[in-house]
């Protein structure tokens, strides 16, 4: 809103109101409109969450430290969510297409975490939102982002020139818009970055080529599903990894903050020359969506960490991890998840192998067996004795390790 506000002042020439066609400058300032939201707003929030009682309901599972959080104030998700969107309105563009998906992910799944967790502390139902109401507001949610991106004609990318094409250029002293590197044409495409192999680009619309001459315009069929499925499992993945004081937040941001700099470079047609990937326009404004996203969480880590004043609860971690997935679809790098979003998946993968491997024994055995001493993961360790801190230090060393090795795949072909 404040952008269209200052291009209007700017057309008038009033002094300074040019700043705001930076977009270094508006995501500067939305990170730091988000952690004053989150440091700031968060206390009061927090507050008006202890006067309405709105504690977290603990089981006893015999972990240590556990019952100490009982009646601590949940529903915090409220605090990131708005951290995320006020700056977003404030300074973003809104007519761009991608800040409208990300906007739409976000209150989506917040809508539907405040559904859980509303039905868990006011309505005193543990289960919370059944579970296949989740699934069905994921799915609802994919299928908006999947046919979004494949029918919004402002979804496009550039592809770059072969070496014949950018020789006859230079030969004929006619540059384009990039540089001589990519075509002038933006044309629709289902192509994704692959880690690890020389020419990393990988078209969906391969997989049905066995359909005939006119495959493409059945892309959809292996498109949306997977969308779907990419959307739900990392935002299952950080809803169990929500579960010691400061996990999901910390981990989330390391995230986020590797997205920002894949969606910089996607943007900017000389990184995406130099690191030989896809030019993707009009993806700079998610800059500012995700300095927000950086600040929200950080600002949140604030109260969150150990031992903390407030949880998330799925307000927060079901949006989170949409957020993460969605942000990775749109600039074309959520093949790189399970490397960057390791911990979720590891989170993940622990509760099925777990659930999977128990089922498998009792049917087999008569007695069901364990392979982890509790699932999710993180529990497993508090189980063998480490303390919570620790266990969350160590993920949040590994989430950054495994943040540099997905931005090192991208020259490591």
């Amino acid at each position: 809103m404040l952008y269209y506000l200052f291009q209007y002042l700017n057309q008038l020439d009033v002094p300074g109101a040019g700043v705001f066609q930076y977009l270094s400058f508006r995501a500067a300032m939305a990170v730091i409109l988000s952690l004053l939201i989150s440091l700031i707003f968060g206390k009061r929030i927090i507050l008006w969450l202890q006067r309405q009682q709105v504690g977290e309901t603990v089981r006893n599972l015999g972990l240590e430290g556990q019952m100490q959080k009982q009646g601590t104030p949940t529903m915090g998700g409220i605090i990131i969510l708005s951290a995320i969107v006020i700056p977003t309105l404030l300074f973003a563009r809104l007519d761009n297409i991608y800040i409208i998906l990300m906007l739409i992910t976000t209150v989506w799944l917040g809508l539907i975490g405040f559904l859980d967790d509303y039905i868990k502390v006011f309505k005193k139902n543990k289960e919370g939102l059944a579970g296949r109401f989740k699934i069905i507001g994921q799915v609802s949610l994919g299928l908006i982002i999947g046919l979004t991106m494949y029918f919004n004609d402002d979804i496009v990318i550039r592809e770059k020139l072969n070496p014949t094409e950018i020789s006859i250029n230079k030969d004929e002293n006619c540059r384009t818009a990039s540089d001589d590197i990519f075509k002038q044409q933006e044309v629709k495409s289902f192509k994704t970055t692959i880690p690890f192999v020389k020419n990393n680009q990988f078209d969906y619309s391969w997989l049905v080529s066995w359909l005939g001459p006119e495959y493409v315009k059945y892309t959809w069929i292996i498109f949306i599903p997977l969308v779907i499925l990419i959307i739900t499992a990392v935002s299952n993945g950080a809803n169990l990894t929500d579960g010691l004081d400061g996990l999901a937040t910390s981990t989330s941001a390391v995230i986020a903050a590797t997205l920002g700099i894949l969606a910089w470079v996607s943007g900017n047609f000389i990184f995406a020359d130099y690191l030989n990937i896809m030019y993707i326009p009009n993806t700079g404004e998610l800059s500012i969506f995700i300095g927000a996203f950086v600040g929200a969480a950080i600002g949140f880590l604030w109260y969150n960490s150990y031992p903390a004043q407030v949880f998330m609860g799925d307000t927060g971690s079901l949006a989170l991890g949409g957020i993460i997935a969605v942000f990775a679809i749109i600039i074309r790098k959520e093949l790189l998840i399970p490397i960057l979003c390791g911990v979720f998946l590891v989170e993940n993968l622990s509760v099925i192998m777990q659930v999977a491997y128990f089922k498998y024994t009792k049917r087999k055995f008569g007695e069901g067996k364990r392979i982890f001493l509790m699932s999710p993961l993180h529990h497993h360790y508090q189980k063998k004795g480490y303390h919570e801190a620790k266990i969350v230090q160590r993920f949040f060393i590994i989430g950054i390790m495994l943040a540099i090795f997905t931005i090192v795949t991208l020259k490591l072909r």
